[in-house]
């Protein structure tokens, strides 16, 4: 019976907690003090874990009550709220510790963006605030041609680490810190186009590269004491290896892992595709037949099924959008950046009502020219069962000129 008592005593204290943790975000939200709400936290609550930041973040996006706009200012401000005092778990094996671990990569990627801003950026940026000459804006471009690499950082990051969070329930971290990196990701664009077609705009630059330096730091800060250690709470071994072996297609910041990673079991071995044959209405392959057939087309192609999961995806050489195994068993909205979500909702409310059966788009996509076409999959009884995505550079069909009738 005492244990009984204890327990309830505990979720009580836990739902007032989470009351007051709620309070604080309410209040942010109202415009109250961040320094008079930080005090009203250390007083109240003082120490918080990444569980109970995680539980509250996940609340306040199911409940609604907050504009997403301002849920996105309140979690930048909250990070300073939470500054060190966030109870770090006991661990007696420290992966991050092990080099070639993927939290080990992703910690070595902050150290050298740290050093980057602090040994260049501030430096050159206090240069050019002093004087806004063609050196020290080309040496500030620089700087932002070399930050720029962060979208490895943050891609693997959303990529590879957010499905498997997003498979333990785990979505609010993940929704609020790909907002943040979109955030990063165009200021530091925007700041390379005002320099490199620099018209004194000088304040502007000033106050965009602030912006940077202060996201990406805080950024560090909330992977390093939040994102990471709630992962390395919640991923299996086998998880971490597969994070491990994808990361190369991505890339990675500034860096490189330091080593393979070995975790002291025998590596997952690879699943020998079997040698059963699937017979169609035209003709039979075997399974080995029909992954080569289908990864040697010259296009990429991914497939979705009828409740948005995707299921499959070509594995050619040169794929035009990175495609990681991680995506396999995700729904789709949650493979794009936040702000292109309602597109593919709404393109596939289209595919599943039968006001459309395909919808083209084209665009300039670093140095390709990209043709991404969909297709609302059907069966025989028009019954929708998923959705096709075409992929294709169409610079080399642009450029075909005249017959080409003899072999070459």
């Amino acid at each position: 019976m005492s244990e009984v008592i204890n327990n309830r005593e505990h979720t009580i204290k836990n739902t007032e907690r989470q009351t007051v943790l709620k309070q604080i975000f309410v209040d942010l939200h109202n415009g109250r003090n961040v320094d008079e709400v930080k005090a009203h936290f250390n007083a109240f609550i003082g120490k918080i874990t990444i569980e109970e930041i995680t539980q509250l973040q996940h609340d306040l996006m199911e409940e609604g009550g907050i504009p997403l706009d301002d849920l996105q200012r309140l979690y930048a401000a909250h990070t300073d709220i939470f500054r060190g005092s966030i109870e770090e778990a006991e661990s007696t094996k420290k992966p991050e510790n092990e080099p070639g671990h993927p939290i080990h990569t992703f910690i070595q990627e902050n150290h050298e963006l740290d050093k980057l801003i602090k040994s260049k950026v501030q430096i050159h940026l206090q240069q050019f605030i002093q004087e806004d000459t063609a050196e020290n804006v080309y040496k500030l471009l620089e700087d932002c041609n070399l930050l720029l690499d962060i979208d490895k950082h943050y891609s693997r990051k959303e990529n590879l680490l957010f499905p498997y969070l997003e498979k333990y329930g785990i979505y609010g971290p993940t929704n609020n810190m790909w907002r943040i990196d979109d955030f990063i990701r165009d200021g530091i664009k925007e700041a390379k186009r005002k320099l490199s077609n620099y018209d004194g705009n000088k304040q502007e630059i000033v106050n965009l590269v602030h912006f940077i330096m202060e996201e990406v730091i805080n950024m560090i800060y909330r992977e390093e004491h939040i994102l990471f250690p709630m992962a390395l709470k919640n991923l299996t071994e086998d998880e971490w290896v597969k994070i491990a072996h994808e990361s190369d297609e991505i890339g990675y910041c500034l860096t490189s892992p330091a080593e393979e990673w070995k975790p002291e079991r025998k590596q997952l071995g690879e699943n020998a595709i079997s040698e059963g044959y699937i017979k169609m209405e035209t003709g039979i392959l075997s399974l080995k037949q029909l992954e080569l057939l289908l990864n040697h087309l010259p296009v990429d192609i991914t497939f979705i099924d009828q409740d948005d999961v995707v299921r499959y995806f070509s594995h050619g050489k040169e794929r035009i959008f990175a495609r990681t195994k991680a995506v396999i068993g995700r729904t789709v909205q949650n493979c794009h950046p936040p702000r292109s979500v309602h597109v593919v909702e709404e393109l596939l409310a289209d595919f599943k009502s039968g006001r459309k059966d395909t919808e083209d788009f084209w665009i300039k996509f670093r140095d390709k020219y990209v043709y991404i076409r969909y297709f609302a999959v059907r069966d025989e009884n028009e019954n929708y069962i998923g959705t096709l995505e075409f992929t294709q550079n169409i610079d080399p069909i642009k450029a075909i000129e005249g017959e080409k009738r003899i072999l070459s």
